[in-house]
């Protein structure tokens, strides 16, 4: 019985530890409002805000209080146990009490075992926080490609209408075939429908960015932070991840407590013992008042532990082979996102110094050429598409870039700097 009491008392301590914490998460989550309709957001405050209000994050976090409960229940020790007799033999009645002893140091090998438990909570919990940031900061520059990439069809889309203007224009004064009306017409609506597809993927994009950080699916946001692929990528990002990926500090958490888990396995093959001090009454006409003093061993003859040891062994070894593994994935996928990121980083800038200006002058100089009637709708539209596709494909080199940097930030396991 007071086994069942001192277990039932640390089962309510613990859970009081989760609800308070949960609690605390949900107040600190209601406290936090959605932003307002047109404030700047800049990736760091994005990533701030997905700190605190990520549902994913505010989940990991409860896992503590629960380890930390762990850690009490493993701190106890056995409770002792009374026992009373009324007999019709001499000694007519006794009581008594037996202590368990714990040998072998199983309660600091438990203890252990929780701890390192609970450092392999924080180590999940960092791991966590950085998959978010990584997905925040893809959502966030889908996001920002997406508008772009919005307005680079909205200015298409004007771009034709104009030269579905001009066409037509020409048409009413006899300068040009009604073919050229119906060209210009067929481009304006391949334009239309370009736009409309680019604004559900700019929504789309929006929501995801919303669910990340906690908002409302129709939280409008403005984005602060522009491309910047003026940094390069720097060679220290090797030794980086070797430092600080939090999935490597996951999988050493896990050896820590997998050599704990070891210890123990070890020190349970020390059979315990278990003291009896019992006291007896009415054994007349020998005498009325007595001791006994007995003592229990368990006897390892059909379950010594061997094979627990034995399981706990395999284990680690299993463990330190995947650290061996993972150490090889992450120094290969470092270096090949750190060299795909900076060649795609030097693709975006050469479509922003060089292509992109051209573009943008050949195209000018298609439309002036064609209102002045010294080139057909022909030519006017293949610049057209000319400069849609080079602008978009500058878009895409810049969606490539940030995957890259997404790819490189996951193999580093830790923020880019």
């Amino acid at each position: 019985m007071p086994d069942l009491i001192a277990r039932g008392n640390v089962a309510r301590w613990a859970i009081l530890l989760v609800l308070s914490s949960s609690l605390a998460a949900t107040t600190e989550a209601q406290q936090i409002q959605p932003a307002a309709p047109g404030t700047p957001l800049t990736l760091e405050a994005a990533i701030e805000r997905a700190l605190s209000a990520n549902p994913s994050i505010a989940a990991a976090r409860l896992r503590r209080p629960v380890n930390l409960a762990g850690v009490a229940v493993a701190s106890e020790r056995p409770n002792p146990e009374i026992h009373a007799e009324a007999e019709r033999e001499t000694p007519k009645q006794d009581v008594g009490i037996a202590v368990p002893i714990e040998l072998g140091g199983k309660r600091a090998r438990r203890i252990a075992v929780a701890e390192a438990t609970l450092q392999l909570g924080e180590a999940e919990l960092s791991q966590t926080i950085i998959d978010i940031r990584a997905q925040v900061r893809r959502a966030y520059y889908a996001r920002l490609i997406s508008d772009q990439r919005l307005t680079i069809l909205d200015e298409i889309q004007q771009f034709a209408s104009r030269a579905r203007d001009a066409a037509q224009a020409r048409f009413d004064v006899g300068g040009a075939p009604r073919l050229e009306v119906l060209q210009g017409q067929l481009v304006l609506a391949q334009a239309e429908n370009e736009a409309t597809a680019a604004r559900a993927s700019a929504r789309a994009a929006t929501i995801q960015l919303n669910a990340l950080l906690g908002f409302p699916p129709d939280n409008v946001i403005t984005l602060a932070t522009a491309l910047d692929a003026s940094t390069p990528i720097g060679a220290e990002a090797l030794s980086r991840a070797q430092a600080a990926n939090a999935e490597l500090v996951v999988l050493d958490r896990q050896i820590a407590e997998q050599t704990a888990k070891l210890a123990l396995a070890q020190a349970l093959r020390t059979p315990d013992i278990t003291p009896d001090v019992t006291f007896t009454r009415d054994s007349k006409p020998d005498f009325m008042y007595g001791w006994r003093l007995a003592a229990a061993v368990t006897v390892p003859v059909f379950a010594s532990h061997r094979a627990g040891v034995q399981l706990e062994q395999a284990t680690l070894l299993q463990l330190n082979a995947q650290r061996t593994a993972l150490l090889t994935r992450i120094n290969g996928e470092v270096l090949s996102a750190s060299q795909t990121a900076e060649a795609q980083r030097l693709a975006y800038l050469r479509y922003q110094n060089e292509i992109l200006p051209l573009a943008q002058q050949v195209e000018t100089m298609a439309e002036d050429s064609y209102r002045l009637g010294q080139t057909g709708i022909a030519a006017l539209l293949q610049a057209l598409q000319a400069s849609r596709d080079i602008r978009l494909r500058s878009l895409q080199t810049a969606s490539d870039f940030q995957d890259a940097l997404g790819q490189l930030e996951r193999a580093l396991g830790a923020p880019l700097p």
